[in-house]
């Protein structure tokens, strides 16, 4: 009776009803995979163990960031689903844990089990070369959990705004954006750039409560716009040709986005909106239906700790002294298919040990008034995570800061404030019976 039995991936297929958009399922999977897909191939490991940026290597491939940066795409799903679920659940502590359970219980394990290594590895005085690159690096990721807990935490007000407002709603926040971009470029405005975090992924995200409502109806226009301002923008202003932050470049699409980020985004939107048609076909296939609920159920782990295996990968071909090739040559390039099957074995040992952490977990007795609660724990848990995806986990006991806007953060401090914020609202969510 107090065991829980895990359902099938088989089982949960079967039992998925017709009103279920499958099609977002299967964006949301195929978004996250193009990401993990992508990290893998960019970093490009040197002998002496440094990890540089193949884009930076090859500046032509800059180009396929049109294409393959697909975050747009995962927070245009995360509006869609956000939108349902809050109509569904409509209590604000209660639709927070709903829609966080499975975010932070994965992440406060990855973070509890990489901050425990890194001190013992400070501590053995083993956090040096490829190790300590690690450490700094396989934190990064933590942004895009940062920012997906600030659009869960404003579902409730803009949805609202959306629900009056429709697509105005989403031309105040890209007007947001345009203006940001002309005080930070044309008035040098110091800081204000960080408010584009808000502008441009809010307004995807906004995106998903209209096609929510079955407002996007014209998708090829919205594609076309999106393709040709972010052409423009490129061309003409100081935005650069990738759509992926570029180690040492003066300005970045991505941190902070642009506007150029948010036509890209609206470019991509449109594209996946054109494809429903087929994407719907394909995803009510059984078999491709069963494969993508599977993929769901684990995809928070394996994007967690999808840079861990790869680094893993590399640090054993150093550490067994095989030769690496020079990043984007030939020797390089035929060492990716082996290079990428290791990594996808060492990512599926890893979800294996660590998938149960993102199964749902029934709400207990809880208390009232857990709204406030709910939205304290929301804010230190989004301030925390991204705090670690600046300062990593190198240097732990040195007291290594990084600037989260204009606040100098520790790593200790970010941990605590991340924990902190995701007990407070798995206290505040749980339904009194």
């Amino acid at each position: 009776m107090g065991s829980r039995t895990r359902i099938s991936a088989r089982e949960l297929a079967a039992a998925t009803p017709a009103t279920r958009d499958r099609y977002v399922d299967l964006l949301r999977v195929a978004s996250l995979a193009v990401v993990v897909l992508g990290h893998w191939l960019m970093a490009a490991v040197t002998a002496d163990g440094q990890v540089g940026n193949l884009l930076a290597v090859v500046p032509e491939l800059q180009a396929v960031t049109w294409v393959f940066q697909v975050m747009p795409v995962f927070f245009f799903v995360g509006g869609f689903s956000h939108a349902l679920a809050h109509r569904s659940r409509p209590r604000y502590a209660a639709f927070l844990r709903a829609r966080l359970q499975r975010l932070l219980r994965p992440t406060m394990v990855f973070v509890g089990v990489w901050g425990a290594a890194a001190l013992v590895l400070q501590l053995s005085g083993a956090d040096e070369g490829l190790t300590g690159v690690a450490l700094r690096l396989v934190a990064q990721p933590l942004w895009f959990i940062g920012i997906y807990l600030a659009m869960v935490a404003l579902t409730p007000p803009l949805l609202r705004l959306h629900e009056r407002w429709g697509w105005g709603a989403f031309g105040a926040l890209a007007g947001g954006a345009a203006v940001v971009d002309v005080l930070r470029f044309a008035a040098d405005v110091p800081y204000v750039e960080f408010l584009n975090f808000a502008c441009v992924w809010l307004a995807v995200h906004q995106l998903g409560f209209l096609r929510a409502d079955g407002m996007i109806r014209r998708p090829a226009p919205l594609a076309g716009a999106g393709l040709a301002g972010a052409a423009a923008l490129v061309a003409l202003g100081p935005y650069p040709l990738s759509m992926v932050g570029m180690p040492g470049e003066k300005v970045s699409n991505m941190a902070p986005p642009t506007l150029a980020l948010l036509c890209h985004g609206l470019w991509l939107v449109g594209a996946v909106e054109l494809l429903r048609g087929p994407g719907a076909r394909l995803v009510a296939r059984a078999g491709v239906w069963r494969a993508v609920v599977a993929a769901n159920g684990i995809a928070m782990t394996a994007f967690l700790w999808h840079l861990t295996a790869m680094l893993g990968v590399y640090g054993a071909l150093l550490g067994c002294g095989v030769e690496l090739p020079a990043p984007a040559s030939g020797a390089w390039w035929a060492q990716v298919p082996p290079r990428f099957a290791a990594a996808a074995l060492l990512t599926a040992l890893l979800v294996a040990v660590f998938r149960r952490f993102e199964a749902p977990v029934p709400a207990g007795p809880a208390r009232d008034g857990g709204d406030g609660l709910a939205a304290l724990g929301i804010v230190l848990a989004l301030f925390g995570v991204l705090g670690l995806s600046l300062t990593g986990f190198a240097g732990l006991l040195d007291g290594h800061a990084a600037t989260l806007i204009a606040v100098p953060v520790t790593a200790p401090a970010a941990v605590g404030l991340a924990l902190a914020g995701w007990l407070l609202v798995e206290r505040a969510g749980r339904v009194r019976r």
